[in-house]
């Protein structure tokens, strides 16, 4: 079986650090690319802490909060009618959300996850100590004054919490701390995890949580994928089997992008990407006979 190509990791314009661009025009990206699937994950922070500078969507081009959820009916229903719009060409389009996750923050999260029905549900960590570790403005006032030792404890102290609450599908790029670490840190940021993540690993296993591979790296200079594929593959020996593939687009012209590398990294290991339907998660793979026009998608 091959898998099919999907993107599970796309910011439309809703998202406060995303090109302007309407969801039907990532969709009709998405078939000149071939994608068989495309969800969309609008960027949702919490933390008070940071309420004034990124707790934000945009709203009819206008910076909205986003605590203020009368965002999503929009969201919903632009969502909506790109599925109607796009439903000839065989492309499926699904809603989802990413989850800045920051301990503390839970109730305030469950409250929108359960009131409105996603698809998928990324988690995601993007601050330490409310500092933006995925920001190449911010990560080094975070970078600078912590030992890689302290990373390690921040970073995965949080993605235990995260992975404990049991909110989210699947977890996003997973090891963002290398985006910018590497430049402060060289090469010792990348083994940071080792012997602290296993068992996190199984308790993402245990949930039936799934693990991201995020090709967004490979756009900003780093060499491997968000996980490396030291992570993916302790990921599989903990027993972790649902995986999706993102790019993690920010604009049309970044969507797809290495997607086609991330799968193929996924057979090395035996493996599919997935698809959700209403957070359940599906194995997404050409069925027996289909081309690359037929119907083995699943979801």
């Amino acid at each position: 079986m091959k898998s099919v190509r999907t993107d599970y990791h796309v910011h439309p314009g809703y998202s406060i650090d995303a090109s302007p661009v309407e969801i039907r025009d990532y969709c009709r990206r998405a078939v000149e690319l071939g994608l068989r699937e495309i969800c969309f994950t609008t960027h949702f922070e919490f933390d008070p802490v940071r309420r004034d500078i990124d707790n934000f969507v945009i709203l009819d081009g206008k910076r909205h909060p986003a605590h203020d959820l009368m965002w999503l009916e929009a969201y919903f229903k632009e969502i909506e009618d790109a599925q109607r719009e796009f439903k000839d060409t065989g492309l499926k389009v699904k809603a989802g959300i990413e989850v800045g996750y920051d301990i503390g923050l839970e109730r305030e999260i469950e409250r929108v996850l359960k009131d409105y029905p996603f698809d998928f549900v990324l988690g995601a960590i993007h601050c330490l100590d409310h500092i933006a570790i995925s920001s190449m403005m911010e990560s080094p006032q975070y970078f600078a004054s912590r030992s890689p030792a302290e990373v390690r404890e921040d970073y995965f102290t949080t993605l235990r919490e995260a992975v404990n609450t049991g909110f989210f599908d699947c977890i996003a790029h997973l090891d963002l701390y290398k985006r910018y670490g590497i430049k402060h840190y060289g090469s010792e940021i990348l083994t940071v995890h080792r012997g602290v993540i296993e068992p996190i690993l199984k308790e993402m296993a245990r949930r039936n949580m799934g693990l991201e591979i995020n090709t967004s790296s490979l756009r900003r200079g780093v060499k491997e994928f968000h996980p490396s594929r030291e992570i993916i593959s302790l990921a599989v020996e903990a027993g972790v089997t649902i995986f999706t593939v993102g790019s993690d687009a920010h604009s049309p012209e970044d969507l797809g992008d290495h997607i086609d590398e991330a799968l193929a990294l996924l057979e090395e290991f035996g493996l599919c990407n997935h698809v959700f339907t209403k957070r359940r998660a599906v194995p997404c793979v050409e069925s027996a006979g289909s081309g690359t026009g037929g119907g083995g998608a699943v979801g």
